[in-house]
């Protein structure tokens, strides 16, 4: 018969202590990827002035 149970280490949804977690991480945050956004835009938007209207 196939045993359904789970164990406690799939039920436990916080990572270990010593594991990092990395760059990818870091780059899921909501304030990161805003102000990236933001940051991308004004250069852009620099760029474009310096091509098109200098």
């Amino acid at each position: 018969m196939l045993d359904t149970t789970q164990s406690e280490a799939q039920t436990d949804p916080t990572p270990p202590e010593n594991e990092p977690r990395g760059c990818l991480f870091a780059l899921s945050q909501p304030p990161l990827m805003i102000f990236l956004a933001v940051i991308g835009c004004l250069l852009l938007m620099a760029a474009l002035h310096d091509l098109l209207l200098l």
